[in-house]
């Protein structure tokens, strides 16, 4: 039995952030993504293969230094039994030169291989989370945090895990034309009998790419799998102990992570499959030059430096082979990673924004509902539907409904979290749709019903980094009821709260949240059930300041408590997502049964009889 079954509170895991497979090949995808890396980062790019080539030229011209010391000094020398102080000076000189510039190469090759794989991961673990803040809450709502996790972790990671050897096997392909050049200069016949090999390199790479695609695919499925469930577990902790599934949960998560063992273990079976291959290749191709070169140099046909000059160059194309190697190798768990953050980059639907400012004012704003629908997607009927309303500046006015009566989405259309379908939110006669982006989160603040903590003090939790000075944050504070329990607290204002404010009640998580959204100086507060835990003296005095402050906000809050309700200066009542009914708690206690019955649920008998005793006196 998972959290998720428990909780309720999650969708089953969305399969949306992977992408239907490609029906093109793996390789010509593979070079599009190539190019797409050297696109991106191209400067570095040049840097790294300029290295990797001066390291892929100096490595050939090994081959042709051996080879002359070979046929100018060490040959000489055993024919004649002696050599020369400047025969010696000058073969180290030229095998020191060569090393030299060789070193310089693996530096640059390497150095900026480096710095380009590790920009492109920063700027596309930049995009995703981009994207992740401009997509509407109901984007997030479709796509479990653990996938969304994976995307910009893993995925971006395993994008451009081939970068690093990237420059290496293009500079390695600068090697392999100069080293085909000379060999086919030194023994046009021994060259080539070695370069069948090259044909057999690319064959095989072709045949590894698609057998090797889907099976990346699955593992990096698998891993973004096994990240939901650790999410899950750990976020319904509390759910999880309170009753007792640990094994389940372990349960699950070790069947999943056998899955993802299962699925690396046959990444790894065709991988080791192809390496031994990929290393065979061109020691098969040396072995078949030495056998016929050894024969030509017995005839007198090639001279012996010639055969030491191709063998040595033979053994040198298994590096650059194997560089080649590396990437293709790569390629398809990066087209794996890709494909799962592509649909990531390329979401449609995130909030657009208007060339508007935010009207000025200093105390409450005016708010607007005109006609306002909205809708899930797939939902059978709107949540809302022909909501409208106004609320004058500086009043509080509270939304009260049963469950499912669109409460909590309205509160999300007040401050824009989400937009309505037809219809319009209006913040002093302007839609909250025309806004400049910041404009909405500058004038209005929410509160919403589970509150969030950083593991962090209670000063930051409070300016979530803003500049406020302790005299704004004291003062926020006070008003959200605040001050009393923070002087207590060990540090005060430097004391830290714990993850999710482990070490707080819930009342007093509620209290800081509220005090955070207050030091912004909102025109517009939105109180979504928000002060649930407190008790009801709290909550009056909680709202008594609001009212009294120097600059008092418009609240808006939903609220099922009578105590809470009661303080509002007007109560809108939902049902179905309609408004039934607007006016005082007294007016809508007497007038509407649905509300009466609601707002007196938790009541003994005999003071509903007292309430209904004292409307009617009023009346």
């Amino acid at each position: 039995m998972s959290a998720r079954t428990l909780t309720g509170l999650s969708a089953p895991p969305s399969k949306g952030a992977t992408v239907p497979r490609r029906r093109d090949a793996v390789v010509r995808r593979g070079l599009r993504h190539i190019r797409r890396a050297v696109v991106e980062q191209p400067r570095i790019f040049v840097l790294a293969f300029l290295g990797s080539s001066l390291y892929g030229g100096m490595t050939v011209a090994s081959a042709y230094v051996i080879g002359g010391i070979t046929e100018r000094v060490l040959l000489p020398a055993f024919d004649d039994g002696a050599t020369t102080t400047a025969a010696l000076t000058l073969a180290a000189t030229a095998i020191l030169a060569v090393a030299v510039l060789k070193i310089i190469g693996i530096l640059g090759r390497r150095l900026f291989a480096g710095i380009m794989s590790y920009r492109l991961m920063a700027e596309y673990r930049r995009r995703v989370t981009g994207q992740y803040l401009r997509l509407p809450l109901s984007w997030h709502q479709r796509h479990p945090t653990g996938q969304l996790l994976s995307n910009a972790n893993s995925d971006v990671e395993a994008s451009w895990f081939f970068v690093s050897p990237l420059p290496f096997a293009c500079g390695a392909l600068v090697m392999v034309a100069i080293t085909v050049a000379a060999l086919f200069l030194t023994d046009p016949l021994l060259a080539l009998v070695g370069v069948v090999v090259f044909p057999l390199v690319f064959v095989l790479n072709a045949v590894y790419s698609q057998v090797m695609s889907p099976r990346m695919e699955r593992a990096q499925q698998l891993r973004a799998e096994v990240s939901e469930i650790a999410h899950e577990s750990f976020d319904a902790a509390l759910v999880v102990k309170t009753l007792g599934r640990e094994a389940d949960e372990t349960t699950r998560f070790a069947v999943k992570a056998d899955e993802l063992r299962d699925g690396l273990v046959a990444v790894g079976r065709v991988r080791g499959l192809f390496d031994p291959l990929m290393e065979a290749l061109p020691n098969l191709g040396t072995l078949a030059v030495l056998l016929i070169g050894a024969d030509r140099v017995a005839a007198g046909a090639a001279d012996a430096g010639d055969l030491v000059s191709v063998a040595y160059l033979f053994t040198l194309l298994a590096l650059p082979i194997r560089a080649i190697g590396w990437v293709l190798a790569d390629l398809p768990r990066a087209l794996a990673g890709f494909d799962r953050v592509t649909p990531v980059l390329e979401a449609t639907g995130e909030t657009r924004h208007g060339p508007d400012a935010a009207p000025a004012g200093t105390g409450g704003a005016a708010l607007g509902l005109a006609d306002v629908d909205f809708r899930f997607d797939g939902a059978q009927r709107p949540t809302l539907d022909g909501v409208t309303f106004d609320v004058v500046a500086g009043r509080t006015v509270a939304v009260v409904g049963p469950t499912g009566s669109g409460k909590s989405t309205l509160a999300g259309l007040l401050v824009r979290l989400v937009d309505p379908h037809s219809g319009a939110v209006l913040l002093d006669g302007i839609d909250l749709r025309s806004l400049r982006e910041g404009e909405v989160s500058g004038q209005v603040a929410f509160v919403p019903q589970s509150t969030f903590l950083f593991d962090d003090t209670v000063r930051d939790n409070v300016t979530l980094g803003a500049p406020f000075d302790d005299a704004e944050v004291g003062e926020a504070l006070r008003i959200a009821a605040a001050d009393e329990f923070v002087a207590r607290l060990p540090a005060g204002l430097d004391t830290r709260v714990g993850e999710r404010g482990a070490t707080l009640s819930g009342g007093q998580r509620q209290r800081l949240a509220l005090a955070r959204a207050v030091v912004r100086r909102p025109r517009l507060l939105v109180l979504d059930d928000a002060t649930s835990a407190v008790d009801p003296s709290v909550e009056a005095r909680i709202l008594d300041a609001l009212r009294a402050s120097d600059r008092p906000a418009t609240v808006v809050v939903v609220a099922y408590r009578q105590a809470t309700i009661a303080l509002a200066d007007e109560v809108v009542w939902l049902e179905g997502g309609r408004l039934v009914a607007r006016g005082s708690h007294a007016e809508l206690l007497a007038t509407v049964p649905g509300y009466a019955g609601l707002v007196q649920a938790y009541q003994p008998p005999e003071a509903v009889e007292r309430a209904a005793g004292s409307v009617e006196v009023g009346a």
